[in-house]
C-alpha cells in the first residue's frame, strides 16, 4: 500500500505545480526576458524564422529540477 501511497503524492505535488504554473502563464502571459536571453538562438530570414530558447530551457531545467528535489526529498 505504501507504493500506491508515495505514487499518489507525486502525483499531487506534480498537480499543483502545474496548477500554479497554468496560473502564471495566464496571469503573465509575456514573462520579462523569458524566451530573450543571451544564447538564446534566433534565425530570421525572407520566409524562414527558427528560434529555439537554449539558455531559456537550461535555466527552466535547472530550477525545475531545485524545486522538486526541494518538494520529494525524503
Amino acid at each position: 500500500m505504501s507504493e500506491f501511497s508515495s505514487l499518489g503524492k507525486f502525483f499531487i505535488i506534480l498537480g499543483l505545480i502545474f496548477t500554479i504554473l497554468g496560473l502564471l502563464l495566464h496571469l503573465f502571459p509575456k514573462i520579462p526576458l523569458l524566451g530573450k536571453l543571451p544564447g538564446d538562438i534566433y534565425i530570421k530570414r525572407e520566409g524562414f524564422t527558427f528560434y529555439f530558447p537554449l539558455v531559456t530551457s537550461i535555466i527552466i531545467s535547472i530550477l525545475l529540477t531545485i524545486i522538486l528535489n526541494l518538494l520529494l526529498r525524503r
